[in-house]
């Protein structure tokens, strides 16, 4: 809710409030739409190219390939698996036990 002042003649000036009314619909004047045509991409798989996105996509989809974008998604790092630190441990104390009676790589 906002308020402003307003002239309401012969000097005198009120304050009121102002109804902002959200607009019903998008500041666009059209919307949006995905066309066929593209500028001309040369195709990973035959080399040709291609102006229509649906032409590469059914080239791709007959060859048996997958098309793939560039979705971040994908490029996230994997979890990294848990590690048994108990195993370490073990690892670690065998290794020192041997050390400690002499053995020795040659």
């Amino acid at each position: 809710m906002t308020f402003a002042w307003f002239d309401v003649g012969g000097g005198r000036k009120v304050f009121r409030k102002v109804e902002a009314t959200k607009p019903k619909r998008s500041a666009l004047p059209a919307p949006m739409i995905n066309s066929d045509t593209m500028s001309a991409v040369q195709s990973m798989h035959d080399g040709k190219f291609y102006t229509s996105k649906s032409a590469l996509r059914a080239t791709y989809r007959a060859a048996g390939l997958e098309e793939v974008g560039n979705d971040p998604a994908r490029l996230r790092p994997r979890k990294r698996p848990k590690i048994d630190r108990m195993a370490v441990r073990d690892t670690v104390e065998k290794a020192a036990a041997r050390f400690n009676r002499g053995e020795r790589l040659r």
